[in-house]
């Protein structure tokens, strides 16, 4: 038998990944989402989560009902991030997710453990599982655009999502070191394969600013992304500095006050789905 490439317009085989890949999941019946935003990473360390949290900041910002679904089971952060310290509630209908200060509805595995430090060792399909029930358990109400932050790879987590979720447009995070071809290629070549369009990409840590003279100096070197996005035939929608203010908010679970227009490009391509 020849390695699955989860292309099912190519194959014959008639395999259950076949048969999962043509049906979405259904939300819960209390939820009405219009819009599913994915954002992938080829590796980790390059800041995803930190974009997820800031790209639903920016949409709730422009007025618009957002939320935030953490499937990086085994690393979830988006509570610190802002600084939600509630646990996840349920009852006959469903899971309730916490909501932030400006009203950002969030749902991680860290709102459902007893002690957030305490390590998820479980087994692919079990965490695959996890973020399904995520999105078919959980009452999330109205939402205008929910935004999914998987895990780093192209293994059972983002597989579950692109087969599960019914999943508008994929961002992909990276960063400017030299490996970075490779990273955004693989994040590509499989949102091509699952027939996912792709919004853009996001260069995270591309610069820092001088806080003297404000001379921006590439601590990475130099960025080929520009190279790389035309290669690929995709957009580059933001380039997001090193800055310590933002890592402060970030540390103290504050990142709804981040200043900074980084992400308003990312936001407009959005909107325009």
């Amino acid at each position: 038998m020849s390695e699955c490439t989860h292309d099912c317009s190519t194959c014959g085989q008639d395999c259950a990944s076949r048969n999962q890949g043509i049906q979405k999941e259904k939300p819960n019946e209390l939820s009405n989402i219009k819009k599913v935003i994915g954002v992938v990473s080829g590796k980790g360390g390059v800041g995803k989560s930190l974009v997820t949290a800031m790209l639903a900041v920016s949409m709730q910002r422009r007025g618009l009902k957002t939320a935030l679904l953490d499937a990086d089971i085994t690393g979830p952060s988006a509570p610190k991030l802002f600084g939600l310290k509630v646990k996840a509630e349920s009852d006959s209908n469903g899971i309730y997710p916490a909501e932030t200060k400006s009203g950002i509805k969030v749902m991680s595995l860290n709102l459902l453990l007893e002690n957030e430090n305490d390590p998820v060792i479980w087994r692919g399909p079990v965490i695959a599982g996890a973020v399904k029930q995520f999105w078919t358990d959980v009452i999330w109400n109205d939402v205008d655009y929910m935004f999914v932050d998987m895990p780093p790879g192209t293994g059972d987590v983002p597989l579950t999502v692109f087969q599960s979720l019914p999943v508008d447009g994929i961002i992909v995070v990276t960063s400017p070191q030299e490996l970075v071809s490779m990273i955004v290629a693989k994040a590509v070549k499989m949102a091509k394969l699952m027939n996912i369009p792709i919004i853009g990409v996001i260069e995270n840590y591309s610069y820092l600013v001088c806080p003297d003279c404000g001379k921006r100096i590439n601590v990475f070197g130099d960025s080929h992304i520009e190279e790389i996005t035309d290669k690929e035939n995709i957009d580059l929608i933001a380039k997001i500095p090193i800055d310590p203010n933002l890592a402060l908010q970030c540390d103290k679970g504050l990142i709804e006050l981040f200043e900074g227009d980084w992400m308003e490009n990312a936001c407009n391509k959005i909107e325009k789905l």
